[in-house]
């Protein structure tokens, strides 16, 4: 993954996930911490998007904090962090929807469609609180 085709915004976010993970002292970066990061920010464009899906985004944030409540912990922490296998897969799949597109960054919309399509735990979790197909078509009316 190359951080520099990261737009800004994306940057931000996964800085604050990776944030996330090293408070609640877990071994990686996955999906949940990252989705946490993006519906965090003030002025990002994830929370927007989801409420105009008709999406529950404080019921959705609620889940995703009590599933990272129940994660394993490291005993000793030493501050080495990665970003776990889910998390890099999400971003692969970004990468290529957005070549396709033929962008040229990474976007919070993109790495948000690339989750929210996904048969993964964090896609099957948002699944519970909005229709997938809105969150979609929301991104793309977004993205153009």
């Amino acid at each position: 993954m190359r951080m520099d085709k990261l737009t800004h915004q994306l940057q931000t976010a996964l800085a604050d996930a990776q944030s996330i993970a090293i408070g609640r002292d877990h071994t990686s970066v996955e999906p949940a911490h990252m989705l946490l990061g993006l519906l965090n920010q003030s002025s990002g464009s994830v929370r927007p998007l989801l409420n105009r899906a008709g999406f529950d985004v404080q019921g959705l944030v609620s889940e995703i904090e009590q599933q990272l409540d129940g994660q394993a912990k490291i005993g000793q922490p030493t501050g080495d962090m990665g970003i776990s296998a889910e998390l890099v897969k999400v971003f692969n799949l970004s990468d290529r929807a957005a070549q396709k597109r033929g962008d040229q960054f990474i976007s919070s919309e993109m790495v948000l469609a690339a989750m929210v399509g996904e048969k993964s735990a964090i896609g099957q979790t948002m699944a519970r609180f909005g229709d997938r197909e809105k969150a979609l078509s929301a991104i793309e009316m977004v993205r153009g």
